[in-house]
């Protein structure tokens, strides 16, 4: 299974975080399944560290998710198009791409927002 992992959800991974649920744990260590992470979460991350919002680099998670083995998915053009087809559910640029990305290739969206996860039953909740 191809997961794609929301920001919060890959950081907590790579960091081990007690805020990663056993479900989304049990999911992304299972060896049926691809771990991806987009390129938009590394540039959230980059622009909330420089803002000092985020304590971890883009340098650094990019890191972090190569040792982790996370393929990474590019943002490509029919990406960002699919993005005027989704409804108004969530204002986050970031969140909105990852669901954009997540319904074109597709793969399953690991996300704690549930406001995300109304765009599609094939998104996952945690």
């Amino acid at each position: 299974m191809n997961l794609l992992l929301d920001t919060h959800v890959a950081l907590w991974a790579i960091t081990d975080s007690p805020k990663l649920p056993k479900k989304a744990c049990e999911l992304i260590e299972s060896p049926r399944s691809t771990v991806w992470i987009s390129a938009a979460t590394i540039w959230e991350i980059a622009i909330k560290h420089g803002r000092g919002d985020m304590p971890v680099s883009g340098q650094d998670a990019l890191r972090y998710f190569q040792e982790s083995g996370y393929r990474f998915l590019p943002v490509e053009p029919e990406h960002a198009a699919a993005v005027e087809e989704l409804p108004s559910h969530h204002a986050d640029p970031f969140d909105r791409i990852l669901v954009a990305q997540s319904l074109v290739e597709p793969m399953r969206l690991i996300t704690f927002d549930t406001m995300v996860a109304r765009y599609s039953d094939t998104i996952i909740a945690i």
